[in-house]
């Protein structure tokens, strides 16, 4: 299925928004959560995405005794100059948030039998998901999920009508838990090796979008779940503002470090642009673009 391109302007600010890579080291190496969005979403349907949403504003309130480390360390992580540390605090909160909603797992929490149900019947009668676990005696571990980059969706969005504001961030996949996907946002939730998930992109058997696209590339550079959490924990996150343009009537994206770029620094390894030819975005030099 191709995903539409759409070409309006969206004048409404970037909607402040959280996706996980949650990883794991898989009988052939590093593996990473892939979630099948359903085929009547309003966004990206169909397409094959990391867990991740919208931040609420439940995500916000949460009691210092209940947190491993304070908001202000929370921006701290984040690294983004402005931003107040409610605001960051609750961004990791929707990271951890949204990836229970969409898969079933409890980042930074001990496996226990029926600690995720109850969780759920909680969050189903309207209880917020942070006050949920702090009913359940549990830590809110945002130290589980540490930035990796910052998407900004242009004005001009390639696959979306609405621009997020979007931190990516990496965990690593809690001991003990099934990663189940949610019946009513996606149809399958699946672990993939980053290569294998670019390699079955590119032979048709999925959809992705640019983000995942590129980030795949990167964690495809990666051997092992630990080298993950130890080169987000290196550097500080990449702020990522794509420049869309059409170009002889082809569609491209081109990212910092690329010459049609504002940024002339890259801020990682591989393709710079990505243009929308044979109703799939590809990267010049193909599939070995971006493996290599």
């Amino acid at each position: 299925m191709a995903i539409p391109i759409h070409s309006d302007t969206v004048l409404t600010p970037p909607l402040p928004s959280a996706t996980v890579m949650v990883v794991r080291d898989g009988p052939a190496g590093l593996e990473v959560l892939l979630v099948r969005r359903h085929g009547n979403s309003g966004v990206l349907g169909g397409v094959h995405v990391f867990p991740g949403g919208k931040l609420d504003a439940g995500d916000r309130l949460v009691e210092a005794a209940w947190l491993d480390r304070s908001a202000p360390d929370c921006a701290l992580a984040l690294n983004e100059p402005g931003i107040d540390a409610d605001t960051a605090l609750g961004l990791h909160v929707a990271a951890l948030r949204e990836t229970f909603e969409e898969s079933g797992l409890l980042l930074g929490q001990l496996h226990q039998a029926d600690l995720a149900v109850r969780v759920r019947e909680l969050t189903a009668g309207g209880t917020a998901f942070a006050a949920a676990l702090q009913q359940l005696g549990c830590v809110v571990s945002t130290d589980s999920v540490r930035p990796w980059s910052r998407w900004v969706t242009p004005r001009v969005p390639s696959v979306t009508n609405k621009r997020f504001d979007t931190r990516f961030f990496v965990a690593l996949a809690p001991a003990g838990q099934l990663a189940e996907h949610c019946v009513f946002e996606a149809t399958e939730a699946v672990w993939m090796a980053p290569r294998l998930g670019l390699e079955r992109y590119w032979a048709g058997e999925i959809d992705l979008a640019p983000p995942q696209i590129m980030s795949l590339c990167q964690l495809a550079r990666l051997q092992s779940a630990a080298e993950v959490m130890a080169t987000a924990a290196s550097r500080a996150p990449a702020l990522i503002e794509p420049e869309p343009f059409d170009l002889d009537g082809v569609r491209v994206i081109c990212y910092p470090g690329d010459p049609a770029h504002s940024v002339a620094q890259r801020v990682w390894p591989g393709p710079t642009r990505l243009s929308y030819r044979n109703q799939r975005f590809e990267a010049e030099g193909g599939l070995a673009a971006l493996l290599t």
